[in-house]
């Protein structure tokens, strides 16, 4: 079995196939991650809960945004589970061609989010939008070659700078307002995070069309926590709620052949 672990400036979201079958998911707090033991503790139980043997996990996967917890999941992983540990960097060998200016500038989740798209969509061209702590907009060919993309804050990361810097603006419940126009000051800064970060991924998502896909319509996958408040404003294509873990999963197998290659 492989665990797989997307490390998240909020969130470590975790995964567990069997084969190919991803058969369990879970969360834990970035914050929270404490020391290996705590976070080893955590992981046994929360196997044991999903009915899962952790003397099952031969291999683990992982990409991080947070370099901080790198070593504290490796310590982990060498104390609580006999298992390969493989770690999604913009250098392994993933079946995309990076055309960033500088290729290891380009975050490992992206990639992971990019190696599932692919696979869920071959021979097309991609956007794809994952809406996180911040929100990232990749553009994909469909030669794989990884084109690029935009960041932008995410709406939790807006509401927070609101509270923190206006004085008397303050923290909100992050949903779907029922209309555009607040009429108290809660609800206009609803109003302000979802439609105006609406609006900000329509404009990006029409700029990709014209400058990248020459007004093909590419497949535009919505994926991270916030995507779903989305659902019907015919903003997605589809919304793949597991794609980096999917991606982590294929990246994983890629670099397992990818060894046996090089041993033959």
């Amino acid at each position: 079995m492989l665990l797989c672990l997307d490390v998240g400036n909020t969130h470590i979201m975790s995964g567990v196939f069997d084969k190919d079958q991803l058969i369990a998911r879970f969360r834990y707090a970035t914050h929270m991650l404490g020391t290996a033991d705590q976070f080893g503790i955590f992981l046994l139980n929360i196997l044991q809960a999903k009915n899962i043997d952790a003397k099952k996990i031969d291999a683990v996967a992982m990409c991080s945004v947070v370099p901080s917890t790198d070593f504290t999941i490796r310590h982990t992983i060498s104390l609580y589970f006999d298992a390969n540990f493989f770690v999604l960097k913009s250098g392994a060998k993933t079946g995309l061609n990076i055309k960033y200016k500088n290729p290891n500038e380009v975050g490992a989740d992206r990639i992971a989010n990019a190696i599932g798209a692919v696979n869920a969509f071959p021979h097309k061209n991609l956007i794809i939008i994952d809406m996180g702590t911040a929100t990232t907009l990749c553009a994909v060919s469909a030669s794989r070659d990884y084109l690029g993309g935009t960041i932008l804050p995410g709406m939790r990361l807006g509401m927070e700078s609101l509270k923190n810097n206006a004085a008397k603006l303050m923290e909100v419940d992050i949903e779907a307002p029922a209309t555009y126009i607040g009429r108290t000051t809660r609800e206009s800064i609803q109003s302000g995070l979802y439609y105006g970060h609406l609006g900000a991924v329509k404009e990006v998502i029409a700029g990709y069309r014209k400058e990248v896909f020459m007004d093909v319509p590419p497949v535009i996958i919505g994926t991270g926590g916030f995507s779903n408040l989305f659902r019907d404003k015919n903003l997605f294509d589809v919304i793949l709620p597991d794609l980096v873990l999917q991606g982590l999963h294929k990246a994983y197998h890629n670099s397992t052949l990818s060894y046996q290659d090089d041993k033959s």
